[in-house]
């Protein structure tokens, strides 16, 4: 599956198609497990991505399970009428687009699955880590780095970001391409665009971006020439080998493979060089750590450092002062830190000062939990590869 992108000048096919980048906060991997950042980071950031896939148990194929069915989307006539009012917007063919809606289904499982669950369980690092840092997830990140260690190495040298982290990312997110979504995106969208659940905290701002996604995502489509009921994702709305939302897509997926298309869905290069793009994008300091150990004690002003969540936000010497103990090469950072905090259920929390790439990672997904899934996958696989 891909997007044709006819339309470009080929010297410009790294441009976006639609130039609207949504900020919107997305979906954890698991909203039990999940750690938001804090306030003063949301406005100024964009995050791009929904995944269900990392809810599937490691080792778990992905398997053609029966279609999700539900009611005919345009039994709401706001549907149809969004989709006259769009059509000259999103400058689509009206009969195309209506056609489309006509066939697309409100899913009630959507519904309950962006639900935060009602009792929320105790955050465990021990547990979340042992779902993706485990035998078959690793093996599996060593063949797709020997398969495609050429185009890693390409990526690495371009855009500056470490091959275990490209890698990390792709095995957390879809298990290398074995759990990709099997929602019809039109449905998914269009049940979250029409009927987000109103008993969520944030119904009214996440509604509005799923609109936007659903709307950025019939335009690649059109645009394309694909058939916009043959996607198929997450029950989010995400796609391919990374889980780009529609808007990820425009913005950062790049034809890696240099065969004129881009296809996140077929194309392992095309999908690593995205996801490199992407961190590019957001900041990532070539050659800087992610993280360092960090040493508190019974003085150190717990408060004030996590105060920011997982923002940088403290200098080295302002780290220190508080009461946070450094040793090696962290004394030498010349960026801001942040404490960042994983809990261990009834055990003790762990930490560790996280740097400006791995705050570059969150914005992947808004989760220091899955930040550090990500990481210490990329760095299982490379021990597997005798990096």
């Amino acid at each position: 599956m891909h997007f044709e992108t006819p339309s470009r000048h080929p010297g410009l096919k790294h441009l976006p198609l639609v130039g609207c980048l949504c900020t919107a906060l997305f979906l954890a991997p698991s909203a039990a497990l999940a750690k938001k950042t804090h306030s003063s980071a949301k406005s100024s950031q964009t995050v791009s991505h929904a995944t269900s896939s990392a809810h599937t148990k490691p080792g778990r194929k992905a398997q053609h399970s029966p279609r999700h069915t539900g009611t005919a989307l345009t039994e709401d006539i706001h549907v149809m009428a969004w989709a006259q009012e769009a059509a000259p917007r999103l400058q689509l063919d009206a009969i195309w687009l209506q056609n489309t809606m006509a066939q697309a289904q409100r899913l009630p499982v959507v519904e309950k699955l962006v639900l935060p669950p009602p009792s929320p369980m105790a955050k465990d690092w021990a547990a979340y880590r042992a779902r993706f840092i485990e035998p078959i997830r690793i093996q599996a990140g060593a063949r797709f780095w020997r398969n495609h260690q050429a185009t890693l190495e390409r990526a690495e040298k371009e855009f500056g970001v470490p091959a275990a982290i490209v890698v990390g990312i792709i095995g957390v997110e879809t298990l290398y391409g074995q759990n990709t979504g099997n929602f019809r995106l039109v449905d998914a969208l269009g049940t979250l665009a029409f009927h987000f659940p109103q008993a969520h905290p944030r119904a009214t701002e996440r509604q509005a971006f799923f609109r936007s996604e659903l709307e950025q995502f019939l335009v690649l489509s059109s645009r394309s020439g694909t058939d916009p009921l043959s996607v198929r994702g997450s029950y989010a709305g995400a796609m391919g080998l990374p889980q780009f939302m529609p808007s990820s897509w425009v913005q950062y997926a790049v034809d890696f493979d240099g065969d004129g298309r881009i296809d996140l869905f077929g194309s392992p290069a095309d999908a690593i060089g995205s996801v490199a793009h992407y961190f590019k994008a957001f900041q990532w300091r070539t050659g800087m750590p992610t993280h360092y150990p960090v040493n508190l004690n019974a003085q150190t002003d717990m408060d004030s450092l996590l105060a920011p969540d997982i923002l940088p936000t403290f200098s080295v010497a302002s780290f220190t002062a508080k009461g946070a103990s450094l040793e090696g090469a962290a004394l030498a950072h010349t960026g801001p830190l942040a404490l960042i905090e994983l809990r261990n259920g009834p055990n003790a929390p762990s930490y560790v000062a996280g740097t400006e790439n791995f705050y570059a990672i969150t914005r992947y997904n808004w989760s220091s939990y899955y930040a550090m899934a990500v990481i210490e996958l990329g760095q299982a696989v490379a021990e597997r590869m005798g990096r």
